[in-house]
Order: C-alpha cells, then structure tokens, then sequence
C-alpha cells in the first residue's frame, strides 16, 4: 500500500553552506495534522506549501511548482546501504517520506490523492541537487553522486489544499498518457541533454523548465 511514511517539517538553522543565512533543509518527522496549501509565487510567496515549514532561499526554492518535495523510504534505504550511514526521514530535505509510490517513475502531471483530508498533489518536476544539500550531508562530490544515481525524488504543486498526517494512505491517479516521468526531468536537465526535446509538449512542467530546454535546444 502506497502511504506518507512521515511527514517532515524544517527546523531553521544556519546554512551549513552560506552560515550568514538560514536554510530548511534540516527536516524532522511531526505527529501533528499538518494543513498544506498553495504557496503562491517563489518570491514573495508563503515559500512551501506546507504550513509551519520554512524555504531558506526563495531564489531557488519554494512556491507553487514546488510545494511539496517527496522522496522514497526504499531510495533511502538504498542511499543508506551506499554510504554507509542512517538516513532518517526528512534527511534529504523531503517533506514527505513515502513508500509504495515509484517517487522518481512518476509522470509529470500525475496526480496524488493523499489521505482523507481533501489533499490532491499534481507531479511538477525533478529535484536538483545545490551546494546547501552536499554542505548538510557532509559528502565530498555528493552532487555528482546524486547526479549520476539520478534518483532524485519528485516536487508537486497542490490542486486542492487539505491536510495530511504520518500515515495517510497515497492514491495516484489521472496518469497522463506520455511517458515523461521524474527522472526523465532529472536526466534531461543535469546529464542527458538528448531528452530535452521531450520536455517541450508537456503542460504540466514548469514554464521555466520547458524554456531551458527550448533555449539550449536553439543555442
């Protein structure tokens, strides 16, 4: 069965990449009923779409095509077999841990019903790694292995606000019929620039994700 495992809120602290400033990367489970909702624009938003989480750096993050960032407890556990280390839930700044759902193999504009309180989530786009995620693990060249695993777990917009909680069963529906998933996202945009083309027709991707594969594919 397909459920958030956990979900996880930011506990402010400095950047471990940019001390001067602060970053909500650091994660950590919560109990609670958490009330998700549209962010509205990256800058000048509400930053995440989760209520009592914080975005560090609106340049890059947050706002509606990022609401929610998911990652999988199996690509965890996989991650904690490759390095040797405990990863707990929330360690790769996810919002919510999940299980049973193929986060990465999830095709942009798929929709997500979670548990019983209203929550719909549509997949947006792939996460890509910055210097704040390698600074928090404390991995040299981590956002090259994170690159090459191309494993990067997936971001999604909210479609109608509600409430989720630890547990809440996940029912993925409305399929689009293109098979351009996460990954796909991912590896056009960080290591395989001939997918790029099969960015372009797909509604569902950021607008600026779709003009970056326009501009490179006419550079």
């Amino acid at each position: 069965m397909a459920n958030v495992v956990s979900v996880n809120l930011a506990r402010p602290r400095a950047n471990p990449d940019k001390p001067a400033a602060i970053t909500g990367i650091d994660k950590v489970p919560t109990t609670e009923h958490v009330e998700v909702r549209d962010p509205g624009p990256r800058r000048g938003g509400l930053g995440s779409g989760l209520v009592g989480d914080t975005i560090g750096n609106s340049k890059f993050h947050g706002g509606d095509d990022q609401a929610v960032y998911a990652y999988a407890r199996e690509d965890l556990d996989e991650w904690q077999r490759t390095l040797n280390r405990t990863l707990t839930n929330g360690s790769f700044g996810e919002n919510f841990t999940t299980t049973g759902v193929d986060v990465t193999g999830a095709r942009i504009g798929e929709r997500w019903h979670v548990g019983d309180g209203g929550l719909v989530l549509e997949v947006s786009c792939a996460r890509t790694p910055c210097r704040t995620f390698a600074a928090w693990l404390e991995i040299s060249g981590w956002m090259k292995t994170f690159t090459a695993a191309a494993v990067p777990g997936a971001y999604l917009r909210v479609i109608t606000p509600g409430t989720v909680r630890a547990g809440d069963a996940i029912t993925v529906t409305d399929r689009p019929d293109h098979d351009v998933t996460v990954g796909v996202v991912f590896r056009a945009q960080m290591s395989e620039p001939e997918l790029l083309p099969r960015l372009l027709d797909i509604d569902a991707l950021p607008e600026s994700i779709r003009s970056y594969a326009r501009r490179r594919l006419t550079a």
